[in-house]
């Protein structure tokens, strides 16, 4: 067989085995949660971009919520301010949260759209306050001392969490056939904005929307057991179970959380995959190996 043959027959089986997922997932709403190397690295960046683009011109939905921790704390050096962490949490007063709010919902926000649109899409913009899609509540931070009997609230300003979710707005866009790009800020009864979490986010959305999946991008493998090596095919209850004997642990945690609390509410998989793979979103979703750990219902 000639080079050009074989090299044929390799894009020929690529295509064949990704024909039954393109078919299972038509129409069907995936929400992608977009953070790590994967936005910062140009190569990745490009790839995510047309990952989107194939799906949805594919038939399928993509939502996709994003981060910008770092892009946040550049913007808070270059001004002077100073950036102040509890047990990993930033705290956010009303200063920080105009940078959070400017950067998350403007220049983090803005570039994403823009590159989806550059690689084909039609991507729209979005913050929670749009539409009123997130009804955020003050976060409560409680942080456990083993000197003192009961844990002791911290303020650490305008940290939200997510109270509810109206994916009226969110419905529109999709049936418009474009693609919601949002950044995770909440607003609260006051119409004062939160800045959430948002692995959080994506899981919330991702529950309120019914969605056949949810992908978390990160920069690990996924879950690994104690000799390293990479689980997948999980059950929510196999989950809970490394969660209890410590297989699962630190940084984690939070992910695997939230890709629970989406399979519990209806969500029929969350994936936790390698952002630092190209094309990590169309692998894990039209190929059969994927690149990451699978929970399952």
């Amino acid at each position: 067989m000639s080079i050009q043959a074989s090299a044929a027959n390799s894009i020929a089986r690529v295509l064949t085995e990704a024909l039954p997922y393109i078919q299972r997932f038509h129409g069907k709403t995936i929400v992608i949660k977009y953070g790590g190397n994967a936005m910062v690295d140009d190569k990745l960046k490009k790839s995510f971009a047309r990952d989107i683009v194939l799906m949805k011109l594919v038939g399928m939905n993509p939502v996709v919520v994003h981060g910008g921790g770092p892009q946040i704390g550049k913007m808070l050096e270059q001004i002077g301010k100073e950036t102040r962490f509890i047990d990993g949490m930033r705290v956010t007063d009303a200063e920080t949260m105009d940078v959070v709010e400017m950067v998350l919902g403007g220049l983090v926000n803005k570039d994403i759209v823009n590159l989806i649109n550059q690689h084909g899409g039609h991507a729209v913009g979005l913050t929670g306050k749009d539409g009123e899609l997130i009804l955020a509540r003050k976060l409560t931070f409680e942080r456990h001392n083993p000197e003192m009997n009961a844990p002791e609230i911290v303020d650490i300003g305008h940290v939200g969490e997510v109270a509810s979710i109206d994916p009226a707005v969110i419905n529109m866009l999709v049936q418009g056939n474009f693609i919601p790009v949002i950044a995770p800020i909440g607003v609260g009864e006051g119409g004062q904005s939160y800045n959430i979490n948002a692995d959080l986010v994506a899981g919330k959305l991702a529950a309120t929307l019914q969605a056949e999946k949810l992908i978390l991008l990160t920069n690990t493998g996924g879950v690994l057991d104690q000799q390293g090596n990479l689980l997948t095919g999980l059950k929510a209850a196999e989950v809970e179970a490394l969660i209890e004997d410590g297989t699962i642990h630190g940084g984690m945690l939070p992910k695997i959380n939230c890709a629970l609390d989406a399979v519990h509410c209806g969500v029929n998989t969350a994936q936790i995959i390698d952002g630092r793979v190209e094309h990590a979103v169309l692998l894990e979703v039209l190929t059969d190996k994927g690149v990451g750990t699978l929970i399952k219902r």
